[in-house]
């Protein structure tokens, strides 16, 4: 459960390796207090914004690049996360959860990406989330409390070899045997995969298409159950990515969260989350981007004069400020009107996947840029934001996905548009 007090924020930068503090207070205006994050939050939020940033600052800032170069799954941070409710952010409180809502928890993700972006993307998977939203009382108790102190981990297995923005055509396949289900079939790009210990899969219980889709959770151990290889990635190493088998995996009925024919309806609920918390994380590797470029210009010094002195470089720097607030400000949006189950919900997480990790990519690519070589090195923390927000814009549907129809593009959808505008 997330705690009452909070610590104070640490110092601005934990060496040159990101941990973000609160902005110091001042009469004229600074690039700190136009990117302050907990601009227009409540209270309780600012609270636990700071429990986050201190945290991010105190146990993940300083390991994440140790994490990246030797590609350990920090197991005990993520534990000592979870202690403070980051576990299971939006999920009841009856079962371990915090019981936040999706704002709370974007606050919370956004704030823990600037200490390692890479383990709070892996803290932020919706499988918890989906059992306690889906399942019934058995499954939820039996399955959310240790997912939520970290006791357990779990990884969500819906992108295939041949399938991944085209989920509907998945081919794992679930046949029922009197109480069971035999699986077949493999998934790709498993984050987690090999040490999790709970796979929240999505297989084929019936017709193709959507509609044959079913949500079963597949236990470590089980067998049948296998992984591939530990794949080699560009960023995200301190998370394992690998294939998961499934080669006559026998899972009992009771596994199946929902009804059969029910599971493309939970991924796709799953997601529209899934885009607003990766998002979230591309904007703490952005937020602790612009931070670390601002100090460098400030302490560089060339041809006599700190380059913040530079006015093409201040143009840039504010540039990246404003690329950020409104990456803040759409990801925001979207998560009060998914919360809220408003009808433009969907189309709004969209947009805050596309356009904030679209843009805040750039931000630290351009960060990266006006560190001049010392960005290319690894002992400079701006290379590791760069390669752990590129891959944000392929998952949870690509960029170019993000475009789709029924957001955009939609008849109805243009048709309310010349109506409220013109």
């Amino acid at each position: 459960m997330l705690r009452s007090g909070c610590w104070r924020l640490r110092g601005w930068l934990y060496r040159s390796r990101g941990g973000l503090r609160a902005p110091a207070k001042s009469g004229r205006r600074s690039l700190v207090s136009c990117i302050d994050p907990s601009l227009g939050l409540n209270e309780e939020q600012k609270e636990f914004q700071k429990v986050a940033f201190d945290f991010a600052a105190r146990e993940m800032a300083p390991n994440m690049a140790e994490w990246d170069q030797k590609e350990l799954f920090p197991v005990d941070a993520m534990r000592k996360a979870a202690q403070l409710g980051f576990g299971g952010v939006y999920v009841r409180t009856d079962v371990g959860g915090s019981g936040l809502s999706r704002l709370d928890t974007s606050v919370i993700f956004e704030a823990l990406a600037t200490g390692c972006t890479s383990t709070t993307a892996y803290i932020s998977i919706m499988c918890v989330w989906m059992i306690d939203t889906f399942g019934n009382e058995e499954q939820r108790h039996k399955f959310c409390p240790p997912l939520c102190t970290m006791e357990k981990f779990a990884s969500y297995c819906l992108t295939e070899p041949g399938s991944g923005s085209d989920a509907a055509s998945l081919l794992t396949s679930a046949k029922r045997q009197g109480d069971h289900y035999i699986l077949n079939g493999s998934k790709a790009f498993i984050s987690g995969g090999g040490e999790s210990d709970i796979y929240v899969v999505m297989c084929r219980t019936g017709v193709p298409g959507p509609k044959g889709i079913s949500c079963i959770v597949v236990e470590k151990g089980t067998p049948g159950l296998s992984f591939g290889k530990k794949e080699k990635k560009v960023g995200w190493n301190s998370q394992p990515t690998c294939a998961v088998i499934f080669e006559d995996c026998t899972v009992p009925v009771a596994n199946r969260i929902g009804n059969e024919g029910q599971g493309f309806i939970i991924a796709m609920k799953g997601l529209n989350g899934g885009r607003i918390n990766v998002a979230s994380c591309s904007l703490g590797a952005a937020h602790a981007s612009v931070v670390l470029t601002r100090d460098y210009l400030s302490v560089r010094k060339q041809f006599g004069e700190p380059l913040a002195s530079n006015q093409y470089l201040r143009f840039k720097l504010a540039d990246m400020a404003t690329r950020l607030v409104a990456s803040r400000l759409i990801i925001r949006n979207a998560a009060v009107a998914l919360q809220e189950e408003r009808e433009d919900a969907v189309a709004l997480c969209s947009m805050a996947k596309l356009f904030a990790t679209d843009e805040c990519f750039a931000i630290c690519n351009q960060a990266l840029q006006m560190h001049g070589g010392y960005g290319y090195l690894k002992d400079y923390a701006v290379q590791q934001y760069v390669r752990d927000s590129r891959v944000h814009q392929i998952l949870e549907g690509k960029s170019c996905q993000s475009h789709s129809p029924e957001c955009f593009w939609d008849r109805h959808f243009l048709q309310d548009l010349s109506v409220s505008f013109f």
